[in-house]
């Protein structure tokens, strides 16, 4: 079978590899589509400090289950169309001893510690499979990138009371967005890119703010009675919006951060304190928010083909990382088209 596979940073190339083995339990899955998201650009451009090379690429996975091994449970078949949760949990760790497993101490995701969904077959456990049959494929290729920011949000502890600021609209920042409105609150999204912040209002924004046009504290201000969002939720990455997040929340509110910041961050600890803060780090995604992302979606509450920005075949996949590469701001959320 065919896999693209990155052999180091800035590089791409197409080899041919055994198809999977037949499991003890589990299902052959045939991969449909993969959504890219920057964890994959940060791969690719060398920049991601939890990848080993060589490395396949891909976690945002669309599939039809092709065989299955063992006992399967109820409601799965072969010929359905699922999506998938790319992570693994010991069970042991701390996180896991304390129901948290999207933490997991020794998680391997798809693309990222182990090799990802950018090839013709994959095998996966039950557990990992999400059945929404009535949802297109396009649509679940998009459902775990959602759920990380779904995940944010619940970690936010977000109520139809909040208002909720979300640093960055970028694939998981929308799913910030959309899963702070979807839980009832007031949101405003922030960002330097129109198109991205037109894209966050249809997702349930009720303001956005351009921070490289307008003046971000006064514009908060207004918009909050002068108190401060009750929760902000940063999806960049950037020292200056890890700093931010901190002098912008209200007093007693809460920070949560999503995005990696690629150097340390220098804050005024007195914040933290002074305000007494919650700050919450948010990894990856609970079953939970899987369903309610599904059930969004299945409510219409989220301009799923508008997010889409390009469609790739999957013969076209390694040039589609290097566009994407050289010109990041032209691309929102790339699909890659493996199989009809």
């Amino acid at each position: 079978m065919k896999a693209l596979v990155i052999p180091e940073p800035e590089q791409s190339h197409f080899e041919t590899r055994p198809e999977p083995e037949p499991q003890a339990s589990g299902a052959l899955l045939r991969v449909r589509s993969v959504g890219l998201c920057g964890t994959d650009l940060s791969t690719f451009r060398g920049r991601n400090p939890l990848v080993t090379y060589p490395r396949v690429p891909g976690h945002e996975i669309a599939a039809t289950v092709e065989a299955l091994y063992g006992e399967a449970p109820a409601g799965i078949r072969v010929g359905m169309n699922v999506a998938v949760s790319p992570y693994t949990n010991c069970g042991q760790c701390a996180s896991c001893r304390r129901g948290r497993p999207n933490a997991c101490q020794f998680n391997q995701t798809f693309g990222v510690q182990r090799d990802g969904a950018l090839t013709e077959w994959i095998n996966v456990p039950y557990s990992r499979l999400i059945v929404a049959e009535d949802l297109p494929l396009r649509y679940l290729s998009i459902v775990e990138p959602l759920t990380v920011g779904f995940h944010a949000a619940g970690r936010g502890r977000v109520t139809p009371s909040d208002t909720v600021a979300v640093f960055g609209c970028g694939g998981v920042g929308l799913g910030a967005v959309s899963g702070a409105a979807f839980r009832g609150a007031k949101v405003i999204a922030i960002d330097v890119d129109d198109g991205k912040l037109e894209l966050a209002q249809r997702a349930g924004a009720t303001h956005a703010i351009h921070s490289a046009r307008e003046p971000l504290h006064e514009r908060l201000q207004e918009l909050t009675s002068g108190f401060g969002p009750d929760v902000i939720i940063e999806a960049i990455g950037l020292p200056q919006t890890f700093r931010a997040a901190i002098e912008e929340v209200a007093w007693t509110g809460r920070v949560v951060y999503i995005g990696y910041a690629k150097e340390p961050v220098a804050y005024e600890t007195r914040w933290f304190v002074q305000k007494e803060l919650d700050i919450l780090g948010s990894r990856n995604a609970q079953p939970e928010d899987f369903a309610a992302v599904i059930a969004m979606m299945r409510a219409g509450k989220f301009p799923i083909d508008a997010a889409i920005s390009h469609v790739f075949p999957f013969a076209e996949a390694g040039e589609a990382f290097a566009a994407w590469s050289g010109n990041p701001s032209q691309y929102q959320k790339i699909l890659i088209e493996v199989s009809a």
